[in-house]
């Protein structure tokens, strides 16, 4: 029988394990046995520019933790090494990232499960979403689109101006100099 401090301090750890759970937006546990030293801060760096907090996890612990969140469905893969990926803000970004290592390292960083908006995602659903873009470059590319047809009219006005005025319309709207 543990002694009371390290039994408080286990149930602290559930405790924060619980929150981190509750409160991400997504999540990836990931099989990580194997790697290296530099592979590990360079994933570690991702993560960290992709505003996604990752660490090592206690099987145990985490049991405990998301038995108590409801996701008891992943109690099985909770064996060997296993670390966590989670975030708050962008959902993609984990699986992102992760995907990205998992695919460059191979059986040395496999992802065991993950988790989205308080669904269990199946193999399939979390390869599709480790394929999108950002939701930065998702921005980008809707507010490209939204520009678009906005510069092409610009372009299309000032060719007018230039074949009624003879130049450009900046040229002709500038004051003369003195």
């Amino acid at each position: 029988m543990p002694n009371a401090k390290v039994l408080s301090e286990k149930q602290a750890v559930v405790a924060a394990l619980t929150e981190r759970i509750q409160s991400a937006s997504a999540g990836v546990f990931v099989d990580y046995k194997g790697i290296n030293v530099a592979q590990d801060t360079e994933l570690r760096r991702a993560l960290r520019e992709a505003d996604v907090e990752y660490s090592v996890v206690k099987n145990t612990l985490v049991r405990f933790a998301i038995d108590k969140v409801g996701y008891q469905e992943l109690d099985p893969i909770l064996n060997g090494t296993t670390s966590l990926a989670t975030t708050t803000g962008d959902p993609i970004a984990p699986f992102r990232v992760i995907g990205e290592y998992s695919k460059k390292l191979g059986d040395l960083f496999t992802i065991k499960a993950g988790f989205m908006d308080g669904k269990i995602l199946s193999d399939a659903e979390m390869e599709e979403i480790s394929a999108l873009p950002s939701k930065d470059a998702l921005y980008a590319k809707v507010l490209g689109t939204f520009l678009a047809p906005i510069t092409s009219l610009a372009v299309v006005l000032n060719q007018i101006a230039e074949q009624k005025n003879g130049g450009p319309v900046a040229d002709a709207e500038a004051p003369a100099a003195e």
